[in-house]
């Protein structure tokens, strides 16, 4: 649906409203905050946050399905937003940016990978946290970062806010399937 108001421009007031809205808030210490949860959605934090649960899954958690899980996610996530920036080839924003970057737009990478990797990992360690507390701290700070990588993208001027919530759309998508498929084997184990 986004791509399609996207593909005919009609979504083009909706995006500068909220770029042009985010950005009066802008601060020195607003900017250093949302350069920071850019760096935690960046390729490279995304591999050493990799790197790190792949250590803590397999080794000590013992998590050896579950890391699996972890693994298709952030690898189909990766390359669906690839396929798509690829496919749609929408030009990044041209208004006030904080930083720059070359590529193309549509969708948020960082938007993508951040739900398909908070949102796995919420769905693994939930069932291993009893507590409705923990669960509630699970969910908070998964939601969190997810939103803060987001919000970032747009404040800095590199997305615009449909590119945001058009990698949330197809990174949520995603891990429905993963998690879906996930359920299904299961069931024909059983």
């Amino acid at each position: 649906m986004i791509s399609l108001l996207i593909k005919g421009n009609h979504i083009d007031h909706f995006d500068y409203v909220i770029i042009t809205f985010a950005q009066n808030f802008e601060t020195p210490t607003l900017t250093n905050f949302m350069l920071f949860f850019t760096e935690v959605g960046s390729g490279s934090s995304i591999h050493i946050f990799a790197f790190i649960i792949f250590i803590l899954f397999y080794f000590f958690l013992k998590y050896r399905v579950e890391l699996l899980l972890f693994i298709i996610v952030l690898l189909s996530s990766h390359y669906l937003f690839r396929a798509l920036k690829h496919m749609f080839q929408r030009s990044r924003p041209d208004l006030h940016r904080l930083v720059e970057i070359g590529g193309y737009s549509f969708p948020s990478g960082h938007a993508t990978n951040a739900i398909c990797i908070y949102g796995i990992l919420t769905f693994v360690l939930w069932r291993h946290i009893p507590s409705l507390a923990g669960r509630f701290l699970l969910l908070s700070l998964s939601t969190f970062m997810i939103l803060a990588i987001g919000i970032s993208r747009v404040y800095l001027g590199v997305h615009y806010p449909s590119d945001v919530l058009a990698g949330y759309f197809a990174g949520g998508c995603l891990l429905t399937i993963v998690i879906w498929s996930y359920h299904f084997a299961l069931v024909k184990i059983k």
